[in-house]
């Protein structure tokens, strides 16, 4: 089934949707391992990884090239952020084709101006409701599969405050939106009052100021979550930090090449190899097989260091 159609058919059930964040493909495919059903590509994370913050400095190609290699990498729904739509509504356009055309099942279009700051910095400025309305309609025609899906961002909140967000949000989903997306969102008390002002509207929320129970309690349609960025930046900074105060990091911090070539697929590889005679000078799969049992069996006992 497509991860259109699966996504579609999510929304259509009672229940909430979990997109945890990811930053690449890796990630999403430890997300599917642990039995998630649908992943979130974060921009932050994706301008993170290239070594930017997240104020609209990434384009939209590099953003396509990293939610493609994330689409190939799992079977499940993929949900996208893709900015602005880089541009106007000729712009929103294409960014469609793109990455509907990159295989993800769903993107978010934000009315900030471009380019565009994190939802949670200071500085953001909001289109006017006209101009994001005419970006939806250009989103909606650009999609040659009626099942992706187009969400509307708003990040008028910190801006114009609350009326004016519930009024952008139901003119986006006037528009055509299939769900609307109030970007940051600080509180308890802005969770409930989205779910109460804007209970008739599929809603998706972005944060983790609350379980995914509660939010489905709420209404809500997808939850995008996890903070997948900053539990690396801790973890991985204090793996460092303890490398150059202690001389090595903690073993036990840290999985085996094994763990990681096995949700990447290395056991299909060697069954590919057999299928199709591939062998490794001279030694056949069985060898490489027990070799790897070997070896597996040596880094339990002491554990190899990471590679570089």
């Amino acid at each position: 089934m497509k991860a259109t159609t699966q996504l579609r058919q999510m929304l259509a059930s009672d229940q909430l949707i979990v997109a945890p964040f990811v930053l690449n493909a890796l990630h999403a495919r430890i997300a599917e391992d642990v039995g998630h059903h649908a992943v979130y590509m974060t921009g932050a994370g994706t301008a993170a990884e290239r070594g930017f913050p997240d104020v609209g400095l990434i384009t939209m190609t590099e953003m396509v090239s990293n939610a493609k290699y994330i689409a190939d990498a799992v079977n499940i729904p993929v949900i996208c952020d893709a900015d602005t739509g880089y541009g106007n509504p000729l712009n929103v356009h294409r960014t469609v084709r793109e990455y509907e055309s990159a295989g993800v099942a769903a993107i978010h279009l934000e009315d900030q101006v471009f380019p565009k700051k994190c939802g949670f910095f200071a500085g953001k400025q909001v289109v006017p409701i006209t101009d994001h309305v005419q970006k939806i309609r250009a989103a909606l025609d650009a999609r040659t599969d009626p099942d992706f899906v187009i969400i509307a961002r708003c990040d008028a909140y910190a801006v114009n405050g609350w009326e004016d967000t519930v009024e952008r949000c139901r003119a986006y989903r006037e528009a055509g939106a299939d769900l609307v997306f109030v970007d940051g969102i600080k509180s308890q008390d802005d969770i409930q009052r989205y779910a109460a002002d804007l209970g008739d509207v599929p809603r998706m929320y972005n944060g983790d100021l609350a379980t995914t129970q509660k939010m489905q309690d709420l209404g809500y349609k997808i939850m995008i979550c996890g903070s997948t960025i900053w539990l690396i930046y801790k973890q991985v900074r204090a793996a460092y930090e303890e490398l150059m105060t202690d001389g090595m990091v903690d073993p036990d911090r840290y999985g085996t090449r094994w763990d990681v070539a096995s949700v990447l697929g290395l056991d299909a590889i060697y069954e590919l190899e057999k299928k199709y005679g591939v062998q490794d000078v001279g030694t056949d799969v069985a060898a490489l097989a027990a070799a790897q049992a070997v070896q597996m069996a040596a880094d339990a006992a002491v554990p190899a260091p990471a590679d570089d």
